[in-house]
């Protein structure tokens, strides 16, 4: 049986068993509304042709549903539930960047102090780099040259065996603060930053400073080695729209970009814990969601972590932030609409790319339409 059949075949069935909708899930929303989120998260399902997806939503900043679709592991059969675990891929970088902010707040971190300040294992270069222009994408740091060079198979032990990797001895590719240049190696700086800073290890600070105070219980640094209950399985697509097993890849050399393991409550509470002050201040929470300047004044599509452009603008007259995560394997979409705390996060176990860029985001705003009867 071709494996794209039988994967959707096995989720209707998983769908119409009894107790289908488990313990672990959460649902404060109405019958109704519950019935219709389900069946935009299956539509968006078979749509996009992925194994799984979980979906959390948080409305007036409080965590109202939270579920899994489909099959966290083909091979094995198993459900995905709200409780599943994925590689979140680039919305580590709104969580980065909300651990850097807690240091600014602290004031144990300058923003616009040079990153050797704090990271002198960092080459210097012919500019200056500030930490406000790694946060914001300005610092001129490359992004991967190619998609062989994304795919990586060593493991790293720290953030500074990281920075051994070339981008660090490669030139900049413009001068910090004259444009926007996305770049998740410029990540694995900023994550040098907060250990120089806050005097920990990146996943210490991260654990201690993000994840236990926003509940998330399931997050944690990605490693290939550990045994991690109820992790995901990823998976891609040959030529001919087949899913397979996604190629083997070691994210340790990238955590503060790209390198976040979560579930979809996880990533729920992380939302509740930024509305409610429990991470940042509302100023700091502001700051971060508004457009950063280049040096000449022009506006950017990014703030302190997080997108204000690109394929999001603006829903139901309300303004939209968000970040979307594709790494081999598995795609993801964090996606708020802060004047309501409203948001949406949807994490998924199969590399389609339309996912992180457009899917995802469709499918939050109908969400969106569902509870607020657009």
């Amino acid at each position: 049986m071709n494996l794209r059949f039988s994967t959707q075949l096995l989720l209707f069935v998983y769908l119409a068993a009894p107790g289908f909708f488990r313990a672990q899930d959460v649902s404060d929303v109405s019958p109704a509304a519950q019935t219709a989120i389900d069946r935009l998260a299956t539509t968006e399902l078979t749509g996009l042709n992925v194994p799984s997806l979980a979906v959390a939503v948080v409305d007036r900043g409080k965590l109202v549903f939270a579920k899994g679709y489909g099959l966290a592991d083909v091979e094995n059969h198993v459900p995905a539930t709200a409780d599943t675990v994925y590689r979140i891929a680039s919305i580590s970088k709104p969580l980065t960047a909300t651990g850097a902010m807690r240091l600014v707040e602290a004031r144990k971190l300058d923003l616009d102090a040079p990153i050797q300040k704090y990271c002198p294992a960092f080459p210097t270069k012919p500019w200056p780099i500030t930490v406000r222009e790694l946060l914001t994408h300005q610092s001129g740091i490359r992004h991967y040259k190619n998609d062989e060079e994304s795919i990586n198979t060593r493991h790293y032990n720290s953030i500074n065996e990281a920075l051994q990797q070339d981008f660090a001895k490669d030139p900049l590719q413009f001068e910090p603060g004259t444009q926007f240049g996305y770049t998740s190696y410029g990540y694995i700086v900023l994550g040098c930053v907060i250990e120089g800073a806050s005097g920990m290890s990146y996943p210490a600070y991260m654990q201690q400073n993000i994840f236990a105070p926003a509940s998330m219980t399931a997050t944690r640094l990605d490693d290939i080695f550990a045994i991690v209950p109820h992790r995901a399985h990823g998976y891609s697509f040959d030529q001919r729209g087949n899913l397979q097993n996604a190629v083997l890849l070691d994210i340790s050399n990238k955590p503060p970009g790209s390198g976040i393991n979560s579930t979809a409550r996880d990533m729920g509470n992380f939302m509740v814990a930024v509305y409610d002050g429990s991470l940042v201040t509302p100023a700091t929470w502001s700051q971060m969601i508004s457009p950063a300047h280049t040096r000449d004044g022009a506006a950017t599509i990014y703030g302190y972590g997080w997108f204000l452009g690109g394929p999001l603008g603006a829903h139901a007259g309300l303004k939209e932030v968000g970040h979307g995560g594709d790494v081999q394997g598995f795609s993801s979409v964090l996606y708020a609409l802060p004047e309501t705390q409203f948001a949406v996060a949807v994490l998924s176990n199969g590399d389609n790319p339309k996912a992180a860029s457009v899917g995802f985001i469709d499918l939050a705003r109908d969400i969106y339409d569902v509870l607020y009867g657009k």
